[in-house]
Order: C-alpha cells, then sequence, then structure tokens
C-alpha cells in the first residue's frame, strides 16, 4: 500500500481533472480571502473618516472643512461634501448661468447630486462582493464535483484490479472525499466574509446617509439639522458659497 495520504496523495494519484477541480479551489480560495482583507481594510479606514464628519462641522469655512476630512480623494465623505458643494455653486445667480437657476429646483438639484455620490460610493462599497457570494454558493458543489469524479475512478481502479477488500476501498474513496471537504473550507470563509462585510457596508452607509442629510439641510436651508429634529442655527457650518 502507497504511504502517501490526503491532498498529497490525492493530487500524485489523481488526474487531470480531479487535479483541475484542486487548483480551481485554490484560485476561488485566495480570491475570497484577497476580496475579504481588502475590503475590511477598507472598511476600516472608512469607519476612521466618519469620525472626521464632526469635526468637519466646526471648520472656519468649507475648504477648512475639507482639509478636517483629509486629503484622500477616495474618502467617500469628502466625495459627499464636494458633491453637495459644486451642486449649490452650479445654481448660484452668474450671467452665464441664469437660466439655469430659474429653470432648477435647488432641493431637488442638490438631492439628485448627492443621491448620485452615495449611490457610487455604495457601488465601491460593494465591489468585489460578488466574488464571495459566487466563492460560497458554488465552492461546496465545485468540491463535490471533484468528490464524485474521484470515487468514480477509483472503483474503476479497485474493479479493474479484482481486489474489493475493505484496505483498498476506504483508501481511494476516503481520499476522494477529502475534495468535498475542501469545497466547505473554501466556501465557509466566503459566506461568512460576504455576510460581515454586507453588515460593515450598511453601517457606513448608514453613517453616508446622515452627513447627506445634514449636507442637505445646510445647502438649501443654511443650516445643520439639530440632533434633536429641529433646525439648529448653533450648528451651522459658516461654509462660504461661491
Amino acid at each position: 500500500m502507497n504511504s502517501e495520504s490526503g491532498l498529497i496523495s490525492l493530487w500524485t494519484q489523481g488526474d487531470m481533472v480531479t487535479r483541475f477541480v484542486a487548483v480551481l479551489l485554490l484560485i476561488m480560495s485566495l480570491a475570497s480571502w484577497m476580496v475579504i482583507v481588502i475590503k475590511l481594510l477598507g472598511l476600516r479606514q472608512a469607519a476612521k473618516n466618519a469620525k472626521t464628519t464632526e469635526v468637519f462641522w466646526l471648520a472656519r469655512d468649507f475648504e477648512d472643512g475639507l482639509n478636517k476630512l483629509g486629503g484622500d480623494a477616495n474618502n467617500p465623505f469628502r466625495k459627499l461634501a464636494v458633491a453637495g458643494f459644486e451642486a449649490d455653486a452650479h445654481l448660484q445667480p452668474q450671467d452665464h448661468k441664469s437660466h439655469l437657476k430659474d429653470s432648477l429646483d435647488l432641493n431637488d438639484w442638490v438631492t439628485r447630486c448627492l443621491r448620485s455620490a452615495i449611490d457610487e460610493s455604495t457601488a465601491q462599497l460593494q465591489s468585489g462582493l460578488a466574488i464571495l457570494a459566487s466563492v460560497g454558493s458554488t465552492a461546496p458543489f465545485v468540491g463535490l464535483f471533484g468528490t464524485v469524479w474521484g470515487i468514480y475512478h477509483a472503483l474503476l481502479a479497485i474493479g479493474m484490479s479484482g481486489q474489493s477488500t475493505i484496505d483498498k476501498v476506504a483508501g481511494p474513496i476516503g481520499e476522494a472525499l477529502i475534495m468535498t471537504a475542501l469545497g466547505l473550507a473554501v466556501a465557509i470563509p466566503a459566506v461568512l466574509g460576504y455576510n460581515a462585510l454586507v453588515r460593515g457596508n450598511k453601517g457606513v452607509i448608514a453613517k453616508l446617509n446622515r452627513f447627506a442629510y445634514d449636507l442637505h439641510a445646510l445647502f438649501v436651508t443654511g443650516s445643520r439639522v439639530g440632533s434633536n429634529g429641529a433646525f439648529n442655527s448653533s450648528k451651522v457650518l459658516p461654509i462660504k458659497k461661491a
């Protein structure tokens, strides 16, 4: 009996299909872990960026507020503030834009621009989740396919040898079942990572919506909404509009 066992025996004694399934599971595992690590680091950075929004409201003017939000152009909160400011500036009375101010409502225009910025940030937060969903849903079946294929060839080899004792059957069948275990080992972290990232993304999106709500109130009414739901003039950010 061959002294090799487990994954090594599965690789050395398997055919091209078995090896392809093993390599495919390895690639799926690496891809899912890369997505999990990168997205978790992104959520960690987003949580840090969210803490700077309160400092933003204490700034002297809009430019100082952006500086307090940080210089990262990928900061979703910075993008949101810039989108709201540009939307408001776009409708300021100017000779070549006077007709735009007459035809566009400030409330609707600022709302659309802020919503567009949130949608863009949401798409960036959710990028890569499709990989985790695909790996989590398909990896068990890929592993099961490898197991079925391995058992099929093991039974063929046993039948051709004419030896059906338990020691001749248990080894090849057990090695084939490893593929199912590998499929589960790939799928479970992908599913757990997907659920964790979705939950984290919801938290970041909720903070973006709250920040956008305050920005909308500021640009439309000139005041940030207070914690009690009323407009609080003591919390107004003295932005110098263009």
